[in-house]
């Protein structure tokens, strides 16, 4: 079976390193030939693309594939798409992200493409945007879903979103967590030498975020409840993981007299360096508006780090609130600062939240898992069209 994947780009983030993982676990399954098919990256996020280097002929890169609306661009990227997909003739077409999704599924349609998959990684719809882009944004995905033979979400949210606006049927949505390689989060520790190149020191309590400096990412809700945190526990650090264009604003946020000194910004890092990072903190914070299901939630939980997050889109599938962390309503910020007080003030009370999440992430969350399920899934699918010829 032949199966091609569609992004729209390859940025450092959570669908970017799922596909990726997707990709390369696929290829070492018997019977499947797997390529990817990414636009151009650039900008502050960072590129995964280095990681094919060693699977020459796996990635390539359709120039008209752009994140933005360019609409001669669409076209191009779309008639692309399409003769490629004709000349290439792949078994399963798999798309992700927004772009990308919508003109390689009406692309891999057009080109008579067998069985059409479409991973819904966050929602590309919602209350988070303006009623022009939302309304947009909808007819686009129902257009695109129309033509769609199943989904994958990341999270059983998005089935209900998606369901709600009239794309689909419940028996074309098949949840597959997300997973990554778990051994260096669940061997996690704090680092000495690391914690000292970060002006972390010995008695530091330490709240990390993994994610993009940019809207919808909760950092000026973070921002908001530190100055109080930080006057009652001196001690209070915050580690940020990760870049964007908000990097400048944030920094002179971070530089106000109230807050010199308690936020340390780690940048962008390689995705194999952020569970380094993970084993510094003592807790991780979510605030994001906009999520499918954040990677950085079962990253945190294997380290056995518990986690506070909003309850947005898949959040809580990972963070159980009482169980794994605290689940908060989206901008209560009265509950984001008894919930971190909670966590500083009770060191058992974090142990018993953390080893539970790490259980949880370690039956759940390997790349192995995943990628067997999505393997079942092309088998059920092929074996439906067999079923389809015969009757």
């Amino acid at each position: 079976m032949y199966v091609t994947h569609v992004i729209t780009r390859l940025i450092v983030g959570g669908a970017q390193e799922n596909t990726v993982s997707s990709v390369l676990g696929l290829r070492q399954r018997e019977g499947l030939k797997v390529d990817l098919i990414s636009g151009p990256t650039n900008g502050p996020e960072g590129t995964l693309e280095p990681l094919f280097a060693a699977h020459p002929g796996c990635l390539s890169v359709e120039p008209d594939l752009l994140r933005p609306v360019r609409p001669l661009a669409d076209w191009r990227g779309y008639r692309h798409l399409r003769d490629r997909f004709r000349r290439t003739r792949p078994d399963v077409v798999h798309t992700h992200s927004g772009k990308a999704g919508f003109l390689g599924r009406l692309a891999a349609h057009r080109a008579g493409v067998p069985w059409i998959v479409h991973t819904i990684h966050g929602p590309s719809f919602g209350p988070f945007q303006g009623a022009v882009a939302n309304a947009a944004f909808t007819w686009a995905e129902r257009r695109a879903g129309a033509v769609t033979d199943h989904f994958v979400v990341v999270a059983e949210a998005m089935t209900r979103q998606y369901l709600t606006a009239g794309i689909g049927r419940p028996q074309d949505y098949t949840r597959i967590f997300s997973g990554f390689d778990l051994n260096p989060y669940l061997t996690a520790q704090r680092d000495p030498a690391l914690a000292a190149r970060l002006g972390l020191k010995p008695g530091d309590f330490v709240v990390g975020t993994i994610a993009r400096l940019f809207e919808l990412k909760g950092h000026d809700d973070l921002l908001a409840v530190a100055p109080e945190l930080v006057r009652r526990w001196p001690q209070l650090k915050f580690l940020w993981v990760g870049d964007g264009p908000w990097r400048a604003r944030l920094e002179a946020r971070a530089q106000e007299p109230d807050l010199r000194g308690h936020i340390v910004f780690a940048g962008l890092v390689p995705p194999t360096a952020v569970a380094g990072l993970v084993g510094q903190m003592d807790a991780l914070v979510h605030l994001s508006r906009r999520e499918g299901l954040p990677r950085a939630l079962p990253q945190a939980l294997a380290a056995g780090k518990p986690v506070v997050a909003f309850d947005c889109d898949g959040a809580g599938e990972v963070c159980r609130n009482g169980e794994t962390g605290f689940l908060i309503p989206v901008g209560d910020l009265p509950g984001l600062k008894e919930s971190l007080g909670q966590l500083m003030a009770d060191p058992e009370l974090r142990h018993r939240l953390g080893e539970t999440g790490r259980q949880f992430v370690r039956d759940r969350f390997s790349v192995e898992v995943m990628v067997d399920e999505l393997a079942a899934l092309y088998r059920r699918l092929a074996q439906s069209r067999s079923s389809r010829v015969v009757s």
